[in-house]
C-alpha cells in the first residue's frame, strides 16, 4: 500500500490552483472519514463481542436505515431471528427485550457504514464539481469509494455464514471484513498525509525499510487476531506466558486440518497471534530505538508515539487474556488495534523517500 500511494499531480491553471488552496479541507474530509472508519471498526468489534453481529438476518442496503418502528415490525423482526441456529441452539431463551439489546449494535454498525458512505461521497461530489480536486486525486478516491460498497458487501457475505447450519460467522470471512476495514483505513489515512505534506521526506533507506517491516508486522498481527475473534480463541488458555503449562501447547497442530490448523485450530490460533504480537512490539521497540536519533525531526514524534502504543497494546492484549474477554477491554484492545496500525502508517508516511 504505501509503495503505491503518490503524490497528486499539480497540473497548471486557475483550476489548479483552486485544488492547491483546497487541499487542507480535503485532507481534513479524509482525515475525518478515517476517523469514521476507526470508530465503525471499534463497533464491528463490540458488535462481535455481544454476539449481536447475527441478529439482522436480512440486508436492505437502501430501506436499512430505517430501524424496526412500532411492536408489529419488531415481531416482525424477532419472527425471523428465531428462525436462525443461533436461536434455536444458544439464544432460546431470549425475549424481545433481549433481542433489541443485540440488534441495536448489529443495527449501529450498518448504520455507520451507511454514514460513512454519504461522508465521503457528497464532499467528493462537492469537491470534484467545483474544480477542488486534484486530477490525479479523482480516480483514487472514486476506487475508495467502490471500496467501501465492495466492504458492505464482504460484511453481508461474512454473516450469511452464521445463518447456515453453525450459528458462527467464518474466520475466513471475518478476517477478509477487517482486512478490507484496514486497507481503506490506510489508504485514507496516507492519501490525507499526501495532500498535507506533499514533499518527500527524504529518509535514509534502512528507516524506510524498518518502517515498512513495522508496519507490515502490525498489519499481520491484526489479521492474526482477527482469526482469534473468528475461532473464538481468546476464551481458552487464560494464562500468560504458558497455554495450559507449557510454552507451546499441547496439540498445537491438528493433522486432520494440515494448514488450516494455523486459521482454524484454536491453540495454534491464539499462540500466533499472542507470540507474534510480542515480536511485533520488540522490533518496533528496537527499530524505535535505533530510528528516533537518526531520522528526520518530523518523524520524531510518530516515532515516539509508535513505542508507547505497541508497549500498551500488549497489555491490553494480555489483561483481555487472562480476564477472559470483557467486552469493554475487548474494545479497547481493538481500539488500540487501530490507532497503533495508523500511527504506523502515519511513521512509514514521514520516513518515505
Amino acid at each position: 500500500m504505501t509503495a503505491t500511494v503518490s503524490s497528486p499531480a499539480r497540473g497548471t491553471g486557475r483550476g489548479t490552483d483552486r485544488a492547491a488552496r483546497a487541499r487542507p479541507w480535503v485532507a481534513a474530509w479524509l482525515l475525518a472519514t478515517a476517523g469514521m472508519v476507526a470508530a465503525m471498526v471499534v463497533i464491528g468489534g463490540i458488535t462481535r463481542l455481544t454476539e449481536s453481529g447475527l441478529s439482522m438476518v436480512e440486508w436492505r442496503p437502501l430501506m436499512g436505515w430505517i430501524p424496526p418502528l412500532g411492536e408489529a415490525e419488531w415481531e416482525r423482526v424477532f419472527g425471523l431471528y428465531r428462525q436462525t441456529p443461533e436461536f434455536r441452539l444458544h439464544n432460546a431463551w431470549m425475549t424481545l427485550a433481549d433481542f433489541k439489546t443485540i440488534f441495536f449494535w448489529e443495527y449501529l454498525h450498518r448504520v455507520w457504514g451507511r454514514l460513512i458512505g454519504v461522508v465521503f461521497a457528497l464532499p467528493f461530489l462537492a469537491f470534484l464539481l467545483t474544480g477542488r480536486l486534484e486530477r490525479a486525486m479523482a480516480p483514487r478516491l472514486a476506487a475508495l469509494f467502490l471500496l467501501g460498497a465492495v466492504q458492505g458487501g464482504i460484511g453481508w457475505w461474512m454473516v450469511t455464514s452464521g445463518l447456515a447450519d453453525e450459528p458462527s460467522v467464518s474466520p475466513y470471512r471475518l478476517t477478509t471484513h477487517l482486512s478490507m476495514a484496514f486497507l481503506i483505513l490506510g489508504v485514507l489515512l496516507w492519501t490525507a498525509l499526501d495532500l498535507l505534506d506533499p514533499r518527500p521526506a527524504g529518509a535514509e533507506p534502512g528507516l524506510r525499510r524498518g518502517a515498512t517491516l513495522v508496519l507490515a508486522l502490525v498489519s499481520l498481527t491484526v489479521l492474526a487476531g482477527a482469526f482469534v475473534a473468528g475461532t473464538d480463541a481468546g476464551y481458552a488458555y487464560n494464562t500468560f506466558p504458558l497455554m495450559d503449562g507449557s510454552f507451546v501447547p499441547d496439540g498445537y497442530w491438528q493433522s486432520e486440518l494440515g494448514i488450516a490448523s494455523l486459521f482454524e485450530w484454536v491453540p495454534a490460533v491464539q499462540f500466533n497471534h499472542r507470540w507474534l504480537a510480542v515480536a511485533t512490539a520488540l522490533v518496533t521497540l528496537g527499530f524505535v530505538h535505533r530510528a528516533v536519533r537518526t531520522a528526520p525531526a518530523g518523524a520524531r514524534l510518530p516515532l515516539r508515539l509508535l513505542a508507547a502504543i505497541v508497549a500498551v497494546q500488549v497489555g491490553l492484549g494480555i489483561a483481555t487474556l487472562l480476564l477472559v474477554v470483557p467486552v469493554w477491554l475487548g474494545a479497547l484492545h481493538q481500539a488500540g488495534a487501530v490507532l497503533l496500525f495508523s500511527v504506523a502508517v502515519w511513521t512509514r508516511f514521514v520516513l518515505r523517500a
